[in-house]
């Protein structure tokens, strides 16, 4: 490992409100849409029926979102773990529900910006820089169930209002923000990230690519509001990249692969840093059947107004094949394709592929030129403790050593990068399975996936190699 992290990088960790807080319906906060969503194993399958329509069951249903891992009130504690383990930033998202309830009011709620103030205050005073997501899969519950979601026009003013409050507020003390979470995500599970289920429009081209443009005139207003507020501040978009493979060299296979890239991994971050839609686009708009809705101004906007740096979460490649029929499919990895031979896989099916780190990074410095962020890597995994409630996590070690050891070999090939924040730097609630038990974090928090236990928070063995990781700017991963 030849490549030196800057002195200034971004060594931190990352979470989202909905994931970690609870308190859901404290201090005047509305409901989310993740509120409304079920936990377990069938969390995505549930909410991908035509029955669903976010109606909540606790008679049929668990909704450990609800309660998190209590980091509402206990942030001061978690914040003081973070920064024993050397942190330079925290990642974490505002609740838009915490601030605008309902997503409609005209007047903010001040206990919610008190919260964050206080948390933002909490990092600051040990030095650590906030990094605040605006929208991280929680959007009032109201604008899906009674606006459809981002494919409605009428959440581009809505999400403005939320976002100048939170910026005018906090845009003095904060300087890197990003604006929707894994925004391409919505190609595979739109509930997240758009706000739509099969009644309104989950499985309709139209209703993903009409959210996806008013998201991005959204993003581009969020970018222009900042520039306004304080223009040394950094705001980004932020995608789910999974390096694409063809299952061999089949030229219809590579072709798959191209396309697939083109449609997933590149399509948002074209427009968003890019400031333009692609050139691929109207072919893909034709092939899928979409007109979009764009409203004079929309793309002047969208070219003045691209973001500073580009956020991205890596779990896991992806490999397709369109010629043998034969080829076992890759169970369990989140994006689908088939098995990588080469791959090792999660106890969740999430193929793990360090050298696919370092060709993301490669492949998004080269075609946009802007620094990069990785915001979220991580390994969920079953974690048993031992008597002292003692972790001896050295799969999580060797899986986030091996990606930063990718890391430093991308910056030796010349690739700009930030920082980077683990995912679930502390145990939280799965977005995919709604579980505890799906564990990521440095700090392990006793409850199980009924959110039943102490609560406690132990270090585990991850804890104190990261703590190393940091304080020796990623020179020392032993």
């Amino acid at each position: 490992m030849n490549g030196k992290f800057p002195q200034n990088f971004l060594w931190g960790g990352a979470t989202a409100a909905n994931q970690v807080e609870g308190a859901w319906d404290e201090e005047g906060k509305g409901p989310s849409i993740v509120d409304a969503i079920p936990g377990g194993k069938q969390r995505l399958t549930i909410v991908s029926s035509p029955e669903f329509d976010f109606s909540l069951d606790p008679q049929r249903f668990t909704y450990p979102n609800h309660k998190g891992i209590d980091h509402y009130h206990r942030f001061k504690q978690d914040i003081a773990l973070f920064a024993e383990m050397g942190f330079k930033c925290y990642r974490f998202s505002i609740a838009w529900t915490r601030i605008y309830p309902n997503g409609v009011e005209e007047t903010p709620n001040e206990a919610g910006l008190a919260h964050y103030q206080q948390v933002i205050d909490e990092c600051l005073a040990y030095g650590i820089e906030p990094v605040i997501t605006l929208s991280h899969y929680e959007m009032p519950l109201k604008l899906a169930t009674e606006y459809g979601g981002w494919k409605n026009r009428a959440l581009v003013a809505f999400f403005e209002r939320f976002a100048r409050t939170v910026l005018e507020r906090f845009g003095d003390k904060v300087k890197y923000w990003m604006t929707f979470n894994e925004i391409n995500s919505a190609a595979h599970f739109p509930i997240m990230s758009q706000g739509l289920i099969v009644n309104s429009g989950a499985l309709e081209p139209q209703a993903k690519f009409q959210a996806w443009h008013n998201q991005f005139v959204a993003s581009s207003t969020a970018v222009k509001i900042a520039r306004e507020v304080n223009p040394q501040i950094q705001m980004g978009c932020m995608i789910l990249y999974a390096t694409t493979y063809a299952w061999d060299c089949h030229p219809i296979n590579q072709l798959t692969a191209l396309q697939s890239q083109q449609a997933f991994n590149l399509y948002c971050t074209d427009v968003q840093a890019g400031g333009k839609y692609p050139y691929y686009a109207k072919s893909l708009w034709k092939k899928l059947g979409v007109e979009l809705s764009i409203e004079p101004g929309d793309l002047a906007l969208i070219a003045d107004y691209t973001v500073d740096y580009i956020g991205f979460s890596y779990y896991m490649s992806t490999t397709l094949n369109e010629t043998n029929p034969d080829v076992d499919s890759a169970q369990g990895n989140l994006l689908g394709g088939v098995r990588n031979p080469f791959l090792e896989a999660s106890e969740w099916g999430w193929e793990i592929d360090p050298v696919g780190l370092r060709i993301a990074l490669n492949q998004l410095y080269d075609r946009y030129q802007k620094p990069l962020f990785i915001v979220e890597n991580g390994l969920g995994a079953i974690d048993k403790p031992d008597e002292n409630n003692y972790i001896a996590d050295d799969y999580r070690i060797n899986y986030l050593r091996k990606h930063i050891e990718a890391m430093a070999e991308a910056i030796d090939d010349g690739v700009e990068l930030m920082g980077y924040t683990p995912w679930g730097c502390i145990d939280l609630v799965s977005m995919s399975t709604g579980e505890m038990s799906k564990r990521y974090g440095f700090i392990y928090v006793d409850l199980d996936d009924n959110i039943a236990g102490s609560g406690n928070r132990y270090k585990k063995k991850s804890f104190s190699w990261y703590q190393q990781v940091i304080a020796s700017n990623g020179a020392d991963l032993s």
